[in-house]
């Protein structure tokens, strides 16, 4: 076989497992075997660079970063939506619908995911260019980007259904809920500052100009509106549907068909009592002609086509006051701007702090002291003040304006583009306390006792003047602190004293605080290297041969070790805490009895708890993820299982209870 017809096999192949694993939640091979052929296509590329080809996965991966986007014409207007938040609106929608058709109109509702719109142009079925909305004439191409999504087809399925020449797609990019999350815990780990919520992270992601940077993050997409298909003969939006499908496009799961108002309205109500369970952020429901044909009849607006309604949820958002704004330094160095805001409930939780993420943003938002402002839990995650309310008569404070000295030590701080940062990282006791808070984290060494309040008691006190110092503590230095008797001050020294005789090797990378170094990569580091010592000798060619770890998190790590204040501090620390290391893992329980599942813990399990069961699914080769999907393997419930138990039953996921979860892990 000649290497053109291995690279042509090889392409189909990959392109087939992706469709199992992505769209059919049917994978046929192990990410192991799926990552050898990866690496064989590579390879023959790489020595044959003829015979890349613009559908070939190893695109994805990104190239070299943009001078800029350039500016792209739509195939066809990318319009709006005409939208509303009340009934009544609906049933204007829906009662003009009618009396234009002449005959009850029938609908496909969809949620509106709330992500970045997408246009997607294919031409003899590969991916030739990807556009923003823009100003819905045109917009910027961000093609390269797109590549890198992985649940995305590079060339377009035609066993099932013939492809046009030239098919023009309208999407939408989202990043789900929990790589939000895990999104925003890495840059507040490095000291940045968070995404607002995943569709400005979704948008952010897709606008880099390095590829590279948008690979990293978990971007996905839904497909579902054709723009322009010359030749393509479909006559409604259902099948619209099963053509996307068809092609190897994913298409939104609860895709409904409606004959009736009514049945608009107890969907929009169905999915909104669903709404926080779902793995991705909506902002509402569409709602689309079904008839094709009769679409083109009615035709559009200047601004938005007559045959869709966008049916809104309310934005969960409340009004307060703010306090105080007050600059606080993180373990990193960023100051970040806080709101200190009059408690209030949103959402069913308290709040009282939101951060204003930098200085430039709160000059772009212009919040001060006093102002009354709206909020709301950005992804029902992140409080967010969204704008200040005007009161009409009522005199404002003066703008805020960051600091020149760091408020912990001192120093003179800089500026880092939008960022102010203090430099003195070793001796600014803002930055200990958050070192502190960090290396004894739940997902690091786990020191029961060990929040803010006391570690920044243990610094004001002088009693940790530096991380390693933390391991050097009595009880005897504690007794006399405030809020510390015999037994909590033996407990801490205790826990202390536990949490570094034979740490995991992978909490205690996380703890490190190394930067882009998050929960995920610190275990994929771990397992990859097996030791500190091995680790801190790699450079960045051996570092990006580990699964999911790309340039820029390689030069990161490697810039961490060779710092010489990083490196003293290391040996100083190993002085103190013992490892529980191991040999290399290239491929962590490849053949585990849960290799390639996902899977999900609900309710309260009879004697493992969470984090345990968690370990125990991860070891055993599982995902553990936090919401359930199609792509969901397994559901382990327990007592009081709540709607991810009703969800996984109505997409037919396997539930088992805690026993047969044990027993399938001796399997």
């Amino acid at each position: 076989m000649t290497a053109a017809e291995r690279a042509r096999e090889l392409r189909a192949l990959l392109q087939h497992h992706d469709d199992l694993y992505y769209l059919r939640d049917a994978p046929e091979i192990s990410d192991e075997a799926y990552d050898e052929l990866f690496r064989e296509l590579r390879s023959i590329e790489a020595d044959h660079p003829e015979l890349v080809t613009l559908d070939s996965p190893t695109q994805r991966v990104g190239g070299a970063p943009l001078d800029g986007f350039p500016t792209i014409e739509h195939a066809a207007p990318m319009l709006s939506l005409d939208s509303d938040k009340e009934p009544d609106a609906l049933r204007r929608f829906d009662e003009r619908l009618a009396k234009l058709l002449g005959e009850p109109p029938t609908y496909v509702v969809e949620p509106k995911l709330d992500g970045l719109s997408i246009e997607l142009v294919y031409e003899q079925g590969v991916l030739v260019r990807a556009v923003t909305r823009g100003d819905g004439r045109r917009g910027e191409g961000v093609t390269e980007n797109v590549r890198t999504i992985s649940s995305l087809a590079l060339r377009l399925r035609d066993d099932r259904r013939p492809v046009p020449p030239f098919l023009s797609l309208r999407g939408e990019i989202i990043l789900r809920i929990a790589p939000f999350e895990a999104l925003n815990e890495r840059l507040l780990a490095e000291g940045k500052s968070p995404f607002a919520n995943p569709r400005n992270a979704a948008a952010g992601s897709l606008r880099q100009l390095d590829p590279q940077l948008t690979a990293s993050r978990p971007l996905d997409i839904y497909l579902y509106d054709i723009l322009s298909a010359p030749g393509l003969e479909l006559a409604s939006q259902r099948e619209v549907h099963q053509a996307l499908t068809d092609w190897g496009l994913r298409s939104n799961e609860l895709v409904e068909s409606a004959d009736s108002v009514d049945q608009v309205l107890a969907y929009h109500a169905r999915l909104g009592a669903a709404r926080d369970d779902l793995p991705y952020e909506i902002d509402g429901i569409v709602i689309k002609l079904d008839d094709l044909a009769a679409r083109e009849g009615l035709g559009t607006t200047a601004r938005f086509p007559r045959w869709a309604f966008a049916f809104k949820y309310p934005p969960r958002r409340e009004v307060t006051r703010i306090l105080d704004i007050i600059p606080s330094v993180g373990r990193t160095g960023v100051v970040t701007p806080v709101a200190l805001m009059r408690p209030v409930e949103i959402g069913g939780v308290t709040v009282s702090r939101a951060t204003l993420h930098n200085r430039e943003e709160v000059e772009r938002k212009d919040v001060r002291k006093g102002d009354l402002i709206r909020i709301q839990r950005a992804g029902d995650v992140i409080p967010q003040v969204v704008e200040w309310v005007e009161e009409p008569g009522r005199e404002r404070s003066e703008p805020f304006r960051m600091p020149e000295l760091c408020p912990s030590c001192d120093t003179p701080l800089v500026e880092r583009g939008p960022y102010t940062v203090c430099p003195n990282a070793l001796d600014c006791r803002a930055q200990l306390v958050g070192r502190i808070v960090h290396l004894g984290s739940r997902d690091a060494l786990d020191i029961e006792g060990l929040g803010e309040e006391t570690a920044r008691l243990l610094v004001d006190q002088e009693l940790v003047r530096h991380l390693p110092q933390l391991f050097d503590l009595q009880a005897a230095d504690l007794v006399e602190l405030e809020g510390f008797a015999e037994l909590s001050a033996n407990n801490l020294v205790a826990g202390i004293a536990r949490s570094g005789d034979g740490a995991e090797f992978a909490r205690f990378l996380y703890g490190l605080g190394i930067p882009e170094v998050g929960v995920k990569v610190a275990q994929d580091l771990a397992r990859a290297f097996g030791s500190l010592a091995n680790l801190r000798q790699a450079n960045v060619e051996q570092l990006m041969e580990v699964r999911g770890v790309g340039p820029r998190m390689s030069e990161a790590v490697t810039a961490f070790f060779a710092q010489p204040d990083n490196a003293e501090l290391l040996d100083s620390l190993l002085d103190r805490v013992s490892l529980q290391e191991g040999p290399p893992v290239s491929t962590p329980a490849a053949d585990g009895p849960l290799a390639g599942l996902k899977v999900v813990f609900t309710g309260t399990l009879p004697t493992l708890g969470r984090r345990q069961a968690k370990e125990l699914a991860e070891a055993a080769g599982a995902e553990v993820t936090g919401s359930v999907s199609r792509t969901t393997g397994l559901v382990v419930a327990g007592e009081k299982a709540g709607s991810k138990l009703e969800r996984a039953e109505a997409l037919g996921v396997t539930v088992v209870d805690e026993a047969e979860f044990l027993h399938r892990l001796e399997k």
